[in-house]
This record gives structure tokens, sequence and C-alpha cells, in this order.
């Protein structure tokens, strides 16, 4: 799939005048503006020069006397229109879940088929909304110092992908439930017609699967996530970590793995609709 949209993306100027004419910006002000402007101003045929592969959103949008203030979550003004048009469509994955329901764009490609997975009506389960409100009110305070370092552009690209990641990664339970009913539909079906979310939650609740979890996150953690140094002797012994271990254990136990079952109680209950 790849290969086929980068020989489509370089296959001459008729599509390229294709993408400038269908590439767009929702209204900066109708969501969160995470990226300032561009200083330099790019013309087309500059964009002819470089490629589409080396081209921003940015860039696109100042040659169409377009603002460069806003972006959409599937795409920011810093990527490049080749890595953006891969990215359009990308809602019709069903592993991937937006977290603005309106003004989703529409592909300019023919998309994947993706399999029927899911049941239909519970398909839609979506609880981006309240991963915003954890991810900034709650979990951001146990991994970064307070203060203000003037990064903003990259922060904010580094928020986004950390979203999309932890979004993709909760939304999961989706297919996790559905896996669950199905090798079991009797032992979920009187719960879910009455409506029984506790039931539900014990039904799905396998405590010595969540603390291999937690251990083997931590684990990675410690064996990905360390300083490399090159030192010998005593030296050597000493690990520092770009992040502590145990609290990646501690954002899966208390945030992460909870959500994930949310989705998966959330999905049960309209799995009988």
């Amino acid at each position: 799939m790849q290969a086929a949209i980068r020989s489509f993306v370089s296959g001459g100027n008729v599509v390229r005048a294709s993408l400038l004419q269908h590439l767009r910006v929702i209204n900066p002000a109708s969501q969160p503006s995470v990226f300032g402007s561009r200083s330099e101003s790019t013309q087309p045929s500059r964009m002819e020069e470089h490629g589409f592969e080396s081209t921003t959103i940015s860039d696109v949008m100042k040659a169409k006397g377009k603002s460069a203030d806003g972006s959409w979550l599937w795409c920011t003004t810093d990527d490049t229109v080749y890595d953006a048009v891969k990215s359009v469509g990308r809602y019709d994955n069903p592993e991937e879940n937006p977290f603005f329901l309106d003004n989703i764009p529409q592909s300019i490609f023919p998309t994947h088929k993706y399999p029927q997975a899911l049941y239909p009506k519970a398909s839609s389960v979506n609880i981006n909304k309240r991963l915003w409100d954890v991810y900034f009110k709650e979990l951001l305070r146990s991994f970064v110092k307070p203060g203000d370092d003037g990064n903003y552009a990259s922060t904010a690209a580094s928020d986004l992908a950390c979203l999309q990641a932890i979004s993709r990664r909760i939304h999961y339970g989706k297919f996790v439930a559905e896996v669950k009913f199905s090798d079991a539909p009797h032992d979920y079906e009187p719960a879910i017609r009455s409506k029984d979310t506790e039931a539900l939650m014990k039904l799905l609740t396998f405590e010595k699967v969540e603390e291999m979890v937690k251990k083997r996150v931590e684990k990675k953690a410690e064996t990905f996530g360390q300083e490399v140094k090159c030192v010998s002797g005593d030296e050597e012994s000493e690990k520092n970590y770009k992040v502590d271990p145990s609290l990646v254990s501690r954002i899966y136990g208390e945030w992460l793995i909870p959500l994930t079952k949310d989705v998966e109680v959330e999905y049960l209950l309209r799995r009988l609709d």
C-alpha cells in the first residue's frame, strides 16, 4: 500500500495539481491551535522543485494563501505532503479512532477494504474525549516537570503522537471484547441484557494477566529506555533511564489498563443491539 501511494504521488503534474486542489485544513477556530506559522513563505514553484516528500502542509497552505495556524490530529502542518496523504483516510481503519468526530477528511485515494472484525453497532465506541481530559489533567503531571521551555511546536507534536498511540492501544479493547464474547457468549449475555457493568468488569478482569503486562512494560522500559554509555568498570553498573521504568508500569496500571477495560465494557453493552 505504501509503495502504491508513493508511486501515485510521484506520478506527475496531474497528480500534483490534484493534491494541491484537495488538501485543505479545517477552520483553526474550531480546533485547538497547536502550531505557529512558519516564518518563510513557499511558492508553488519551490514545491515543484523540492517534491512532495520534502514539502510540508504549511508550505501548501501558504502557497494557497491559507493560514498555517491550525492542524488536524491526523496530520500536523509540519508533516510532509507525502506523510499527510498517507494519513488521509486513516479513520477508515477500525483500529483508528478520531478525537474530533466532525470534519473528518475524506480520502482522495481508494480506501482499503478492511475485514468486518467488530460487531457493527458496537464498533463506534470511542472514549477519546475522556482520554483527552485524562491525558492533560492527570497523566502528563506524572512524567513532565512544571515550567516553560518554549518548545511549543515540538511539545505539541509529541503530545499528538502520544495521544494517538494511547488511543490506538486502549481501543484495541473493542477487538479483545469481541474475541472474549465470541469464545463464551453465554457467560456475557445475562450481564449485557441487564446492563450490569460491574458483572461485565469482573468477567473481563484477569489480575494475573494485568500484573504480567505491568511487569513486561516495566522490563521493556528498563531495557530500551536506558541511557547508553560507553564506559567500563564500576560505572557501567549505574544505569540512567529516560523515563523511570516503574512509572511506565504505573501508567499502565492506573490509566491504560482501566481505560481499555472501560472500552471493552462499552463495546459489550452494545454487543446484542
